[in-house]
C-alpha cells in the first residue's frame, strides 16, 4: 500500500512540473512550508542505487506554490560506505509570490559527494558536496557550488532504529559559478543559507518523519520555512 501511495506521489508531481499549475496569495516575507519525501534505495548485491525526492514548496502554508521539484540520482557507494557518490538529474517548476501567476522552468544535473561521520555514540554527520548545471528558462546556463552539514542525534536509544526520536539538524551553503546570468542581469557569488532544526520519528527501521524550521538567508532576503519531511530507505 506504502509503494503504491508513494508511486501515485511521484506521478502526481511529475504532472504537475510538466503543466505548471500555481496559486499566488501570500508575500515573500510570510511564513512559508514544504512538504517533502525523500528515498534511498540499494539494489541487491550491488554497490549501486538510486536516490531522488520529491517537493511542494510553498510561500506560505499551503498553495501559494513557490516550487514543485522532482530529483534522482544514480548512486555509487564504495566498499567500506565511507563516500557515497552521485549523479542525477532535478526538474524544477517555480510561481512567485502574490497575485502574480508568472513562472518559469528549471533543469538540473548534479553530482554529488556524501561522506557519513560518526562523532559519538549519538551523534551522526553527514557531509554532501553538490556541484550543479543548471538551465533556468530565459537566463544563461549556470552552475552552483553546494556544501551541507547534516547531524542527526538520537535521543531515546543509540541509533536510528524504529521508535527512536531524534533532533535533525543541517546547514547549507550555496555559491554561485557565473554572476552574469543574461540579458543584463547580475546575481552574486554568494547565493544563500539554510540553516535547520527539526524533531524527528523512526516509524520503522527504514522509514522515518520529521517536522521542523528552516531559516533562509539570500542575498537579497530573509524567509522561515516550516518543513515536513518522510524519509524512506528500500
Amino acid at each position: 500500500m506504502l509503494q503504491l501511495i508513494v508511486s501515485r506521489l511521484l506521478l502526481s508531481v511529475w504532472l504537475l512540473l510538466l503543466t505548471g499549475p500555481v496559486v499566488a496569495q501570500a508575500d515573500d516575507h510570510e511564513l512559508g512550508a514544504w512538504y517533502m519525501y525523500f528515498f534511498d534505495a540499494r539494489f541487491d548485491n550491488s554497490r549501486w542505487g538510486f536516490q531522488g525526492d520529491v517537493q511542494s514548496r510553498n510561500w506560505d502554508i499551503c498553495c501559494d506554490v513557490r516550487q514543485l521539484l522532482a530529483r534522482g540520482g544514480l548512486t555509487w557507494h564504495t566498499k567500506d560506505n565511507s563516500a557515497t557518490l552521485v549523479l542525477g538529474y532535478a526538474r524544477f517548476f517555480n510561481g512567485e509570490s502574490g497575485p502574480s501567476s508568472a513562472n518559469f522552468y528549471e533543469n538540473r544535473i548534479y553530482q554529488d559527494i556524501l561522506l557519513p561521520q560518526k562523532l559519538s555514540e549519538r551523534i551522526f554527520l553527514r557531509h554532501r558536496f553538490r556541484f550543479e548545471q543548471r538551465w533556468i528558462e530565459d537566463q544563461d546556463f549556470r552552475t552552483r557550488f553546494r556544501y551541507t552539514i547534516f547531524a542527526d542525534v538520537p535521543l531515546n536509544m543509540t541509533s536510528l532504529k524504529k521508535g527512536a526520536w531524534y533532533l535533525a539538524f543541517y546547514n547549507e551553503i550555496f555559491f554561485n559559478g557565473e554572476r552574469d546570468i543574461g540579458n543584463g542581469k547580475q546575481v552574486e557569488t554568494f547565493d544563500r543559507n539554510w540553516l535547520y532544526g527539526a524533531l524527528g520519528y523512526s516509524l520503522s527501521d527504514t522509514l522515518r518523519l520529521q517536522g521542523g524550521y528552516m531559516y533562509e538567508y539570500t542575498d537579497t532576503t530573509t524567509k522561515g520555512q516550516l518543513q515536513f519531511s518522510l524519509h524512506q530507505f528500500f
